[in-house]
């Protein structure tokens, strides 16, 4: 009993992920590629926001999706057709509703004198 709740307060104390759609940026983080790119490889379903994820999750996630960019060389121009134009499709969108949240890509940019 007393190791069910330690376990209890432990997964409770875990900080869990907020949700590719509710992300800031619009979800134009290292977490929200990883979401999207397994999208793309078909490793969860378009509808998963991996929200209430924990750390040890994401990064199982972000361990199968390395996986698989490696067997294309880690270049889009190396997927299959039907790939290539999935992971258009998916990253567009997501630009596309980013900006419209505020995202601005310039403003992360550092600019070298």
């Amino acid at each position: 009993m007393k190791d069910q709740q330690a376990l209890g307060k432990i997964m409770k104390d875990q900080k869990r992920y907020v949700g590719i759609d509710k992300e800031i940026n619009g979800g134009m983080t290292d977490t929200g590629k990883i979401i999207r790119d397994a999208w793309v490889f078909g490793l969860i379903p378009e509808t998963e926001t991996c929200e209430g994820w924990v750390v040890q999750g994401l990064e199982d996630l972000w361990g199968k999706v390395n996986l698989e960019w490696e067997k294309y060389g880690f270049k889009v121009a190396n997927l299959p057709p039907e790939m290539q134009q999935k992971f258009m499709h998916i990253h567009d969108a997501a630009i596309t509703q980013a900006k419209q949240s505020g995202w601005d890509a310039e403003r992360d940019l550092i600019d070298e004198v």
